[in-house]
C-alpha cells in the first residue's frame, strides 16, 4: 500500500486539496483512502448515544455499524497516540493512502503553501517534502512547484512519484 502526505500550515488548503484529489485519483482507477491528523481533541460521538455511553463506561474500543458504514472508536486513555505505521496497519489495503498532517513522520509529502498565510516554507528544512503545491511562484523552493489549482498535475505527480499506475487496480496487471 502506497502512502503520500500533504502537509502545510493551518489555512493553506490541505483539506480542500485532498477533497479534490480523492475523486481525481479514483477516476483514474485507483482505490484511495485518507488519514487525517489533528492536534485538537476531537470526538465523533455524542453524549446520550449508546456508543458514547459504552466509551464513557470504560470500553477501550466501540464498533458502531449500520447498513451505510461502520466506525471503530478507540480510546487512547492514558496511552500515547499510536505511531502512524500502527494506524496504517489497521486500514484496509488500497492503492494509496493520502495522509493529511503528520508533518514529522518520514513518509514522502507535498507541501501545500499559500504565501498569504504568512508562514515560511516547510520544505526548506524537511527532506521528506518532495514537491510544493502553491497559489504563487516560489523562487525559494529547490523542489518541483505545482499550481495548487491544477489538481490533474498534482495527481500526475503523486502517481509518478509513488510508482502507481493509473487504471490498474491494486495487485492487478
Amino acid at each position: 500500500m502506497k502512502t503520500f502526505g500533504l502537509v502545510g500550515w493551518s489555512g493553506s488548503g490541505k483539506t480542500t486539496l485532498v477533497t479534490k484529489l480523492v475523486p481525481e485519483l479514483i477516476g483514474r482507477g485507483l482505490r484511495v483512502s485518507t488519514m487525517k491528523h489533528t492536534h485538537h481533541d476531537f470526538d465523533i460521538d455524542r453524549p446520550g448515544k449508546d456508543s458514547y455511553e459504552h466509551r464513557t463506561a470504560g470500553a477501550t474500543e466501540v464498533l458502531i455499524t449500520g447498513a451505510a458504514r461502520w466506525a471503530l472508536l478507540h480510546e487512547n486513555r492514558d496511552t500515547p497516540e499510536p505511531p502512524i505505521d500502527d494506524l496504517l496497519a489497521r486500514m484496509e489495503d488500497v492503492d494509496l493512502v493520502l495522509i493529511e498532517g503528520f508533518k514529522s513522520h518520514g513518509h514522502q509529502k507535498m507541501e501545500v503553501h499559500r504565501p498569504a498565510v504568512g508562514k515560511p516554507l516547510l520544505c526548506t528544512d524537511d527532506a521528506t517534502i518532495v514537491a510544493v503545491a502553491s497559489d504563487s511562484q516560489l523562487a525559494d523552493a529547490k523542489i518541483p512547484v505545482l499550481s495548487l489549482e491544477d489538481v490533474k498535475a498534482i495527481a500526475d505527480f503523486i502517481i509518478g512519484h509513488t510508482g502507481l499506475k493509473a487504471g490498474i487496480k491494486n495487485g492487478a496487471a
